[in-house]
């Protein structure tokens, strides 16, 4: 393809090369830079592309533009022709629930039949074939390689979590979205975004470029919900566990073992459980119905779904212990799991395990104490992914949020093995003991390493001495 018609409309300066030269490839990072290739020189937060140009032209590429970030995305799209507009491509921003929803979608409709893609935090997927994934919503050149492979691969849908960070850095740009989701919007990345508001406003600038003939669909239990959506052009569509809406839902029955849902006025059972899977479940139900399958279809696809890796994941241990596994890092969806195990074994002893990231938003760490508080009989305090932080200082900020009674119930435990060791040897038999915070992650970040940590394996291997 010709350098020239890559780069119309998007601004992009040429800095090397002309319109005519062919270009086989693409890349922002001159490491990728090989013959025939074209490096987009940006401007990042802590690196600039155009200090890497003689080193992708020494890689040799064949020419070199100077763009923005939006300019990126829309060079990605125009290279890879535009693959978003040849799928159904549904995207879902909130903070809680994203991972979940689109885990799930992806799984429904591959039960029905359609081969899709998926763009998750946990992993991303060409049909059934799985690529590991480093951030909630890649960069511009990596979805839309993606999504081109899942053309080629015949997908006639892709779900996509879409973060608040990768729709102001305008990695989502110049994708045609059919359906965008909305599920909820509490405290988190404020060390990002800086203030709530703007937090908000990154969130509903997605809602706001949506097209004409796309689909809105939000959350109305969320008081959010209709914000996001007031300047859209898209058709709206609403759910609610609680109010009045397009789409709406009662839960009848939970124990762990799942729930028992009246949606639409039709009952079915649901292999997950707590309130806030319901309105997960909704807006996957929701979606469906929006994208034409029949009701009674889509609710008995909805019966047989799994949880999402890491969300909400029940382990069995020995002395009659439950022990849960969930991804729960914010103090809106740690409060979700604790009310729901709460509900769910209201007779059980709760143990909360938690941590709290290094070099992320410090002030919902006493937040999350203030919660595990609240709702658990005994806390844990220890490590989450501390990185460049210290261990000790993070626990500090988080004991800040105990009162006198809550810290008399808590122990500090820096060493999280070890932390997962004493809470399964102390909690008296038949508890409930939550580790939140990693989920699905099989991994620790301590300063810049990252190091292997299988919360489930440890589990068994407790288990194994209990």
């Amino acid at each position: 393809m010709k350098l020239g018609k890559i780069i119309a409309k998007t601004g992009a300066t040429i800095l090397h090369g002309s319109p005519e030269t062919e270009i086989s490839s693409i890349c922002s990072d001159s490491r990728k830079a090989c013959q025939g290739a074209l490096f987009i020189a940006v401007k990042g937060f802590s690196i600039d592309g155009h200090d890497f140009i003689d080193a992708a032209l020494q890689a040799g590429a064949a020419a070199v533009v100077s763009a923005d970030r939006l300019a990126l995305a829309l060079i990605a799209d125009a290279f890879y022709g535009h693959p978003s507009g040849k799928l159904n491509l549904v995207g879902i921003t909130g903070t809680n629930g994203k991972t979940t929803t689109v885990t799930l979608l992806y799984h429904m409709f591959r039960s029905l039949g359609y081969e899709c893609g998926l763009l998750s935090t946990i992993a991303n997927y060409v049909g059934p074939d799985k690529s590991e994934t480093a951030n909630t919503t890649a960069d511009p050149i990596t979805i839309n390689s993606l999504l081109d492979q899942m053309v080629a691969k015949g997908c006639e849908y892709c779900f996509m979590e879409v973060s608040s960070i990768g729709v102001e850095q305008e990695r989502v740009s110049g994708l045609e979205f059919k359906v965008g989701i909305f599920s909820n919007l509490t405290h988190d990345h404020l060390d990002y975004h800086g203030t709530f508001a703007e937090y908000l406003r990154c969130k509903k600038l997605f809602f706001d470029r949506l097209p004409k003939g796309a689909f809105a669909i939000t959350n109305m239990d969320d008081r959010n919900g209709e914000v996001m959506v007031q300047n859209t052009q898209a058709k709206v569509v609403t759910y609610s566990c609680r109010s009045i809406a397009d789409h709406s839902c009662r839960i009848l029955e939970q124990s762990f073992d799942g729930m028992l849902l009246r949606i639409d006025g039709e009952e079915t059972w649901t292999r997950l459980i707590g309130a806030h899977n319901a309105q997960n479940l909704m807006a996957i139900y929701t979606t469906a119905v929006t994208l034409g399958v029949p009701q009674k279809e889509a609710l008995v696809a909805l019966s047989k779904l799994g949880s999402a890796p890491g969300r909400l994941e029940n382990i069995r241990a020995p002395r009659g212990l439950s022990v849960i596994i969930d991804y729960a890092h914010t103090p809106d969806a740690l409060e979700n799991v604790l009310k729901t195990l709460r509900d769910v074994a209201p007779e059980k002893e709760l143990w909360c395990l938690f941590g709290c990231g290094g070099d992320r938003d410090r002030t919902k760490r006493p937040e999350m104490a203030a919660i595990a508080e609240k709702l658990s009989d005994r806390i844990i305090v220890t490590s989450d992914n501390s990185r460049t932080e210290k261990t000790e200082d993070i626990i500090e900020d988080i004991k800040k949020g105990f009162s006198p009674k809550g810290l008399a119930k808590a122990i500090c435990i820096a060493d999280r093995k070890e932390a997962i060791r004493t809470a399964m040897m102390l909690a008296p038999e038949g508890s409930t003991i939550l580790l939140a915070g990693k989920g699905h992650e099989t991994y620790q970040i301590m300063g810049t390493v990252k190091n292997h940590f299988d919360e489930r394996e440890i589990v068994k291997e407790v288990s194994e001495t209990l």
